[in-house]
């Protein structure tokens, strides 16, 4: 049965599912997904320190092979209410868009792609193989009790993922311009300095902790990490917090923290750029320096080898818009970082000019036109397999 992508997008819009809660956009999925003759399997999971997350699998078919659609339906907080020309989960359409939070990231893509497989389904019959859905309600939270987890059980349940499609905006100013066929990695890091405290007017009685951390952030700001590879633009160093909880002016104090980010290409693991940051640290930090070093990392860079999937994404994209898409792994991370583990995948989805600002939007012709994409993707591989 054929389904209107607009009434789709409104409704998953107007579930109030800000990361970690479900809001009622995973039951509305499940129902529809459900009436189209998926099996829907609904995982939720626990961690220390976290909140629980549900998440939703769904499947159509047993034979492989089995393509699947990746997203998420949580979405981040809407910040100043007031600052909204509309209500964030009122779905207003105005102009040829439509408003709200989680228009473009990512909730319309997920209703482009349900849509898509309506129509296929519609005019195709069922696929001589599966297609599947991996819907996370953490991939805008800590990332911790979604994707990967939910990998982890499928793994447990037999289950097997031939291809993946992340609908995650890929498009920087207009439809079909941007696919994503890789991920730089993305690592943490905390540094902490210490030094000793004392008085400004004995600076050689005290180890100021802030004069080594500027020396170190000098050279991590002109840090030439590398020039780049085939397929990736040049690493990346970005300092996001220098403190040092002083409140007075005639105390040196004892410790200084620096917080930055380093987005890495393929050249390098995290392990790589760990010790490059280390060797920078005991070299402009000076003799006798004293640090904590720790690190979280987002995960590795990965690169899907432009190929079949990519070729059909593609050859869709063309059919639909008439654009060649172009090959990019710029940009941020997606929780294809977690399924490159398991299987090719890369990220296609809307226009991504708004998404997390105030009055985020997607425009209704972007959304009819990623649809049709969508089942030219279906079409394509199932006419390929």
């Amino acid at each position: 049965m054929p389904l209107d992508v607009i009434k789709l997008t409104a409704k998953l819009i107007s579930c109030k599912s800000v990361t970690p809660d479900e809001g009622g956009a995973l039951d509305y999925l499940q129902e529809i997904l459900q009436n189209l003759g998926f099996k829907c399997t609904r995982m939720v999971f626990s961690d220390t320190d976290t909140p629980d997350v549900d998440n939703l699998y769904a499947r159509l078919g047993t034979k492989m092979p089995n393509l699947c659609f990746a997203g998420h339906t949580d979405v981040v907080p809407v910040g100043d209410m007031a600052a909204w020309s509309h209500d964030p989960f009122g779905a207003v359409e105005k102009d040829g868009l439509i408003y709200g939070r989680g228009a473009v990231d990512m909730k319309g893509g997920i209703a482009a792609w349900v849509a898509a497989l309506a129509k296929y389904i519609d005019q195709s019959g069922n696929p001589n193989g599966s297609l599947s859905l991996l819907i996370t309600g953490d991939e805008e939270g800590p990332s911790i009790n979604g994707t990967r987890k939910m990998l982890l059980r499928l793994e447990d349940m037999g289950e097997k993922l031939s291809h993946v499609i992340t609908g995650e905006p890929t498009n920087p100013d207009y439809m079909g311009q941007m696919m994503k066929i890789g991920r730089r990695g993305s690592v943490n890091f905390n540094l902490i300095i210490n030094g000793v405290q004392g008085h400004v007017g004995y600076p050689h009685l005290a180890d100021n902790p802030i004069h080594r951390l500027s020396r170190i952030c000098a050279v991590l700001c002109d840090l030439k990490i590398d020039a780049g590879s085939e397929h990736f633009q040049p690493s990346s160093l970005s300092i996001t917090s220098i403190d040092v909880g002083n409140a007075t002016e005639n105390i040196i104090p004892a410790t200084a923290v620096a917080k930055f980010n380093i987005r890495f290409n393929d050249l390098h693991i995290s392990m790589d750029i760990e010790k490059i940051i280390i060797d920078v640290i005991n070299t402009a930090g000076g003799d006798g320096l004293k640090f904590t070093l720790s690190k979280r990392i987002s995960g590795e860079s990965f690169l899907t080898k432009p190929g079949f999937l990519s070729d059909i994404v593609g050859r869709a994209v063309k059919d639909e818009t008439g654009k060649i898409c172009q090959l990019s792994t710029t940009g941020g991370t997606s929780d294809s970082r977690f399924i490159k583990d398991y299987c090719p995948v890369l990220d296609f989805g809307l226009v991504g000019k708004s998404m997390h600002k105030i009055d985020e939007y997607v425009a209704i012709d972007d959304l009819h036109s990623l649809v049709n994409i969508y089942h030219n993707i279906i079409k394509y591989y199932y006419d390929e397999k």
